[in-house]
């Protein structure tokens, strides 16, 4: 049976159980297809390049399907219809990942540096006005810049 990663992303108002039951609805889909849904990652409400239907956010999920075409085509006509789908993608694999996606894992990596962010040293920069871009750094005076040769233009001399 073809491989599928499939994420899709709901409107920013919907809540995260109107997204579950959306879920468990496509997941009915599959199974009636006579395919299985083998992993559901929600990756939670994130900001969106650009606004889509007026939305500047939107709930991310990610299914891996294990599906004929046919129930994954069934799947997608259904996300066209509803008005809470903003957009899909499936993507056809050769293997499913069994660890945590990308996004998942980004996270998780996100959780660790804010637990770690209090043993580093403070610089001098850190403070207001250093920036590493001189700060209150007096540069002193630049002198005389008279004796520079007078420039011509339009190849006049």
């Amino acid at each position: 049976m073809p491989l599928y990663e499939h994420v899709f992303l709901a409107r920013q108002d919907v809540t995260s159980q109107q997204v579950e039951t959306m879920v468990e609805t496509y997941k009915g889909v599959i199974e009636a297809g006579g395919g299985t849904i083998e992993k559901i990652e929600s990756w939670g409400v994130k900001s969106l390049a650009y606004r889509i239907k007026k939305n500047r956010k939107a709930h991310f999920t990610l299914l891996n399907i294990s599906a004929p075409p046919a129930a994954l085509a069934e799947m997608e006509r259904q996300m066209q219809i509803s008005e809470d789908v903003l957009r899909f993608m499936t993507v056809r694999v050769e293997q499913l990942e069994a660890e945590p996606s990308a996004m998942m894992q980004k996270r998780d990596r996100d959780d660790r540096k804010d637990r770690d962010r209090g043993d580093r040293p403070r610089r001098r920069d850190d403070d207001f006005g250093g920036g590493g871009f001189g700060g209150d750094r007096d540069r002193g005076d630049r002198g005389d810049r008279g004796d520079r040769p007078e420039r011509t233009f339009g190849g006049e001399n």
